[in-house]
C-alpha cells in the first residue's frame, strides 16, 4: 500500500497528524502544499497530490526562485491527502517531532501528458499556482534514487518578503504561535489571532445539464460573477475565491457587511456580482470595475450556509440550510443579499429568465447535502447563454491600428494536456489590452503550452493555427483563466464567434475543462 510506510512510522495515539487513507480527488484538480517543518533541523516539505496520496520531498533550503537555481530535495514516504492542511506540533520523540506550518498551498499544473510516468522516469516539469509561489520548476532524480534536484525554470520570481516567509498561507499564524497555542492571546495581535477562522471548504460544483431532470428540484438564478466563500469568527472575516485568492481588499464593503452579521462564526457560499441598469449580473461590468473603468453596484449573493455558531450544517437538507441562511442575513439593504429559491417549475422559470436576459438557472436537488469540491449531479446548471472558462496559453500579434495584443489563444484541460480551442479577438477595451499585455510579460515562455498545436489541416471560422501561423504567436505560462461567450462548439472542439468577457480570479487553470451537458 502507498501509505504503509507513513502509517508504520507513526503512533496516532500521540501525534496529531492525520491517519493514512488514499483519497482520489474527484474534482479533477491537483493540489500541492509546502510545509515549514522545525524538526531536528528546520526545512521545507514539498508535497504534490498524485494517485490519491501526496508525493513528498524534504527540501532543506526551500524551492529556488532564481531561474536555473538548484536545491537538493530528498524523497520521503507518501503522505495522505489530509496532510494538505495539517498544522501543529508533532511531540518530541515521535517521528518528525517538531512544529509544522503550511508555508504555501494551492494547485499545480503538470506539464507532461502523464505526471505519474514522468515522476517514475525521474523528471517532472510542473507549474505552481500558490499563495506565495508562482512559476515553473523541475524535479530531477539523481543517481541515488531518493535524492533529487528541484530546479527553477521559466523566469525569476520576486523574493518572498520576511513577513510572507514567517506566516502560514493557511491560517496567518507563525511557527511560535502554532507551537504554543495556549499563549496565543499573550503574544499580541501581530503574531496571533484570538480564535482560528473556520477551515476553508472547497465549494460544491454544479454539472451542466441539457434539460431539467425528473424529481423534486429547487431552482435559483445563475449569477455571472465570481464564486466566493465568506468565513467569519468573532471580529475576523475573510472573503476567499474558490481557489482561495483573497477578495477582501477588492471588496471592503462586502467584507464589512459580512462582519456585521449576528453570529459567533459562519461560512457562507455565494457569488460576487456587478449589476447592470436592469438588475442583471454582468461579468463584463465586474471586469470593468477591476480595471477602474466604471463603478457598478456590487453585491454578494449568498446561496448556502455551511457553518453557523460552531455547528457544521453541510449534512442538513438544502431547504434547512437556506432557511437558516435567510434568517441570518435578514432583509439586508446593503451589499449582502440572500439568493432565494424561485420554485420547482424549471420550464416556466427558464421562460422568465430568457425574457429577462439572464444567463440561466441553478437547480438543486431537494433534501440534498453540501458536498465539498464535488460535481455529483445534486446541483445542475441550465444555461440560456453559451459561455465558460478557458485557460490563456498565448496571444497573436496586433494588426492595423490595434495595439498590444491581436487575439488571445485559449484552451481547456484534457487528460492529454492543455488543448487549444480558439482565438478570441473581440471584447477588449484599449486599457484591458494594455493591462493583459503587461501581465503576459511576467509569465512569458518560449514553448507552446498546447498539446494539439500546430494543427495540420485547415479548419473553419478562422480558428485554426498552423505551423506557419505559430511564428506570429507569443506563448505564456498557462496560469490565467478567462470567461468567454460564444455561439456554439464546432465538431473539432473550436468556438464560433467567441467574445472575451473578463478574467476569472476565482478558478484555477487546472480545473478548466470542456463543459458538456449530460
Amino acid at each position: 500500500m502507498a501509505l504503509e510506510e507513513y502509517t508504520k512510522k507513526r503512533n496516532f495515539q500521540k501525534t496529531p497528524e492525520p491517519g493514512g487513507k488514499i483519497v482520489n480527488n474527484k474534482n479533477g484538480g491537483v493540489r500541492f502544499v509546502i510545509q515549514k517543518h522545525a524538526a531536528s533541523r528546520l526545512h521545507y516539505d514539498l508535497r504534490l497530490e498524485m494517485e490519491g496520496t501526496l508525493k513528498c520531498w524534504a527540501v532543506p533550503k526551500g524551492l529556488p526562485t532564481k531561474k536555473g537555481g538548484k536545491h537538493l530535495a530528498v524523497e520521503v514516504e507518501d503522505h495522505p491527502v489530509a496532510y494538505l492542511d495539517f498544522e501543529g506540533t508533532i511531540p518530541k520523540g515521535e517521528y518528525g517531532g517538531g512544529t509544522v506550518m503550511v508555508w504555501d498551498h494551492g494547485t499545480y499544473l503538470p506539464q507532461g501528458k502523464s505526471p505519474e510516468k514522468d515522476l517514475a522516469g525521474g523528471k517532472l516539469h510542473f507549474i505552481l499556482l500558490g499563495k506565495k509561489l508562482h512559476g515553473e520548476w523541475y524535479l530531477v532524480r539523481l543517481k541515488d534514487e531518493k535524492q533529487w534536484l528541484v530546479i527553477k525554470a521559466g523566469e525569476d520570481m520576486q523574493p518572498i518578503t520576511k513577513k510572507g516567509n514567517d506566516e502560514s498561507s493557511l491560517s496567518g499564524k507563525n511557527m511560535r504561535t502554532i507551537a504554543q497555542p495556549d499563549r496565543a492571546e499573550k503574544i499580541g495581535p501581530d503574531e496571533s489571532k484570538a480564535a482560528p477562522l473556520p477551515a476553508f471548504q472547497i465549494p460544491m460544483m454544479a454539472k451542466l445539464a441539457k434539460s431539467a431532470p425528473a424529481g423534486e428540484w429547487l431552482y435559483e438564478i445563475k449569477f455571472d460573477g465570481w464564486r466566493a466563500l465568506a468565513l467569519r469568527v468573532g471580529k475576523q472575516t475573510r472573503l476567499l475565491s474558490r481557489n482561495e485568492n483573497d477578495f477582501g481588499a477588492k471588496f471592503p464593503e462586502i467584507l464589512a457587511a459580512i462582519s456585521s452579521l449576528k453570529a459567533q462564526d459562519c461560512i457562507l457560499d455565494g457569488e460576487i456580482v456587478a449589476l447592470d441598469d436592469a438588475g442583471r449580473s454582468s461579468f463584463q461590468m465586474l471586469q470593468a470595475y477591476e480595471l477602474g473603468e466604471t463603478k457598478p453596484p456590487l453585491f454578494f449573493y449568498a446561496f448556502d450556509l455551511l457553518q453557523l455558531d460552531g455547528h457544521d450544517l453541510r449534512e442538513l437538507p438544502i431547504e434547512e440550510r437556506k432557511k437558516r441562511l435567510q434568517k441570518l442575513i435578514g432583509k439586508s439593504r446593503g451589499p449582502l443579499r440572500f439568493s432565494a429559491s424561485l420554485g420547482s417549475d424549471a420550464s416556466h422559470l427558464l421562460t422568465q429568465a430568457r425574457k429577462l436576459g439572464l444567463e440561466g438557472l441553478i437547480g438543486k436537488k431537494a433534501a440534498s447535502h453540501y458536498e465539498n469540491g464535488r460535481r455529483s449531479g445534486a446541483w445542475i446548471k441550465l444555461k440560456l447563454l453559451q459561455e465558460q472558462e478557458f485557460v490563456i496559453g498565448g496571444y497573436t500579434e496586433p494588426s492595423g491600428s490595434r495595439k498590444h495584443i491581436g487575439a488571445l489563444i485559449v484552451g481547456f484541460q484534457k487528460k492529454t494536456g492543455l488543448t487549444y480551442a480558439s482565438k478570441v479577438g473581440t471584447g477588449f477595451s484599449d486599457q484591458l489590452l494594455r493591462s493583459l499585455h503587461e501581465q503576459f510579460a511576467k509569465i512569458a515562455r518560449k514553448e507552446c503550452p498546447f498539446v494539439n498545436l500546430p494543427e495540420k489541416r485547415a479548419g473553419k471560422y478562422g480558428q485554426t493555427i498552423t505551423a506557419t501561423g505559430m511564428r506570429h504567436c507569443h506563448w505564456v505560462a498557462p496560469t490565467m483563466v478567462c470567461q468567454v461567450k460564444f455561439s456554439e462548439w464546432t465538431r473539432d472542439d473550436h468556438l464560433r464567434h467567441p467574445v472575451f468577457l473578463g478574467l476569472r480570479e476565482d478558478k484555477s487553470a487546472v480545473d478548466v475543462v470542456h463543459e458538456k451537458a449530460s
